[in-house]
Order: C-alpha cells, then sequence, then structure tokens
C-alpha cells in the first residue's frame, strides 16, 4: 500500500468527524472500497485523512490524484474552501474556517499588518482598516467585513488552544466543549498562562462550570454596557455606509452579523 505523508499541522487544520459519522464512512469503505481518491500535495496528504486512516487499517485499495500550489499558504486556503463547500459545518467550525482564511490570505499576499498568527491585533481597529481582503472574503462567505475580523479572532484563540491541547481544538471544533465565540476572541490575545488554563478545563471537563475568578457582580453591568455601546456604535456606522449605498444585500448580511454578535454577548453573560 502507497505510504503518504501525514503533515500534522495540515491534519490539525480539520475538523473531526463525530463517532457515528466516522462508523457510517468505515462501514462504507469496507463495503464499496474507497471510491473517491486522496489528494496529494508534494505526497502528502491534503484531503482524504479520515478515508486513508481507515483504507490503512482494513487494508482497503485507494487512489490518488496530486495538486500543484506555489506555497503551503495556498494549500491551507484550498483546504478551508474544501472543507466549507462541503456545507456540514458547525457554526464554530465555519466561523474557524472563515478566520483562518483571512489571516492565511494576508500571509499570502504579505499583509499581515495586525492579523497573523502570531502577532495581536486592537479588538476596536476601525472598519476601514479591515483592508480589501475582509471585504472580498465577506462578499465571498456572504457575510459582512466586520464578520470576518471577529472570525479572525476566533480562529486565532481555536489556534492557541490547540497548540496547548489539540485535544481541546477538536472538542471545540466539534462542539462537545462549549465556549462562546467573545470568549474564543479574548483567548486571541491572552496571556500564555490563561490559554493552558482554558485547554486544561476543557480537557478535564471542567471548563464552564466553575470559574476560578469570580467577577464582581456591581461591575458585570459597567461592561456589558460598554460592549453593547461599542458594539452598536460599530453597526450604526456600518449601517449607514451601506445604506448611503443602497447595498440591499449587504444590508441584510450586517443586520444578520449585528445579531449574532449580540447572542455573543449573551453568551457571556451565562
Amino acid at each position: 500500500m502507497q505510504e503518504i505523508i501525514i503533515d500534522e499541522e495540515f491534519k490539525f487544520l480539520l475538523p473531526p468527524l463525530d463517532k457515528t459519522t466516522y462508523t457510517w464512512l468505515e462501514e462504507n469503505i469496507l463495503q464499496h472500497g474507497c471510491r473517491e481518491p486522496l489528494v496529494l500535495w508534494e505526497g502528502i496528504l491534503i484531503d482524504g485523512h479520515n478515508r486513508y486512516e481507515i483504507s490503512k487499517k482494513h487494508d482497503v485499495p485507494f487512489k490518488t490524484v496530486s495538486m500543484e500550489f506555489d506555497s503551503r499558504e495556498d494549500v491551507v486556503i484550498w483546504m478551508i474552501s474544501t472543507q466549507v463547500s462541503r456545507r456540514n459545518l458547525t457554526p464554530t467550525q465555519l466561523s474557524f474556517f472563515r478566520g483562518l482564511h483571512y489571516i492565511t490570505d494576508k500571509k499570502v499576499h504579505g499583509d499581515i499588518d495586525r492579523l497573523s498568527l502570531n502577532s495581536p491585533w486592537a479588538h476596536n481597529e476601525p472598519m476601514e482598516n479591515l483592508g480589501r481582503t475582509a471585504v472580498r472574503l465577506a462578499e465571498e462567505y456572504n457575510v459582512s467585513p466586520a464578520t470576518i475580523k471577529r472570525d479572525a479572532q476566533v480562529a486565532a484563540g481555536i489556534i492557541a488552544i490547540g497548540k496547548t491541547s489539540p485535544e481541546a481544538k477538536r472538542d471545540i471544533l466539534s462542539e462537545k466543549t462549549r465556549i462562546s465565540r467573545k470568549k474564543l476572541r479574548e483567548l486571541s490575545t491572552a496571556p500564555d498562562d490563561n490559554i493552558v488554563e482554558v485547554a486544561k478545563e476543557i480537557d478535564n471537563g471542567t471548563f464552564g462550570k466553575a470559574n476560578s475568578a469570580t467577577p464582581n457582580p456591581d461591575d458585570e453591568p459597567l461592561l456589558l454596557e460598554i460592549d453593547f455601546k461599542r458594539l452598536t456604535a460599530d453597526f450604526r456606522q456600518e449601517m449607514q455606509n451601506l445604506i448611503r449605498n443602497r447595498d440591499v444585500n449587504a444590508l441584510r448580511v450586517a443586520l444578520y452579523s449585528y445579531v449574532a454578535s449580540m447572542e455573543d454577548m449573551i453568551e457571556g453573560m451565562a
């Protein structure tokens, strides 16, 4: 059987299959064979990790097809597009892939001023600083540029946790562990100690059940009010620009994004 290179960084990007789906795939391959070819880049597997694992386990023959890319970043973008096109992603997975697409795309084009895998960015960055990448990806994914910005922070938070505990990252993407997007955005710029602590809590199943630091109840309403005012101000500015351009579709997307952000705030209150 052909030996294939498994790149852990590429494998790290893929959302895990739940047990039911994995079992169905295994039974299907055992009954019908591995009918869809595995996709390789320079001998590295970039699509079909579960099929390869099952086929190798049961000595089932498989075919491969090779693709050419200019860089690893181009491979990552292709993998993201492939995963999103399958339309079987959880909301957290979709947010992760949109954000990762933005981060990687900026890196490909040499424009990693704020949103790189290793550099923090300002949470209150004005909309005009988002650049063409956010606008282009917003159109591609049918969301607002502000959503792409928040997704990038979500992706960075998940990546940070994954570097400490790949298993915790899998639990987040599979939504086995419920963690708000607001919390993930906070972790994108949090100190390493905080990230390690959250990863440990996810691993031992205590995340969200007990907080190591109890917030002052007198401070919480004020913090929520500040977040609400900032979010609403950003939304109002975005709506004014879109109304001026008479872009109905973008207005609808911006509204959905605003509602999603409000839901994040409500999750953070729980």
